[in-house]
């Protein structure tokens, strides 16, 4: 059985998406998902980190509920171009 939840993803247009979630009991991953794992190049170093999805998940099962509307022009935030905290001339250097 799916646990749901929703969420509000922010792709080319912000929507409202009901997503499966882990299984918070699942003894395998103990509800992260997943596993992550560290692996090597051909001399023993590190070179990343992996990721294995656990079989209690699936990462991919989303159902999109609706569109959220976008806010009016007015409305929208304008960028500052100058520093709001006055901070711009400050410098951590001591003045000896």
């Amino acid at each position: 059985m799916p646990r749901l939840r929703l969420q509000v993803t922010g792709w080319s247009r912000r929507v409202l998406v009901l997503t499966d979630t882990p299984d918070p009991d699942c003894p395998d991953c103990d509800g992260e998902g997943g596993f992550e794992y560290d692996y090597g190049d051909h001399n023993g170093e590190y070179a990343g980190t992996e990721w294995e999805p656990c079989d209690c998940w699936n990462e991919n099962r989303r159902l999109t509920l609706l569109p959220l509307p976008r806010r009016p022009r007015w409305l929208r935030r304008r960028r500052e171009s100058r520093d709001p905290w006055g901070l711009a001339g400050y410098s951590d250097e001591p003045p000896f």
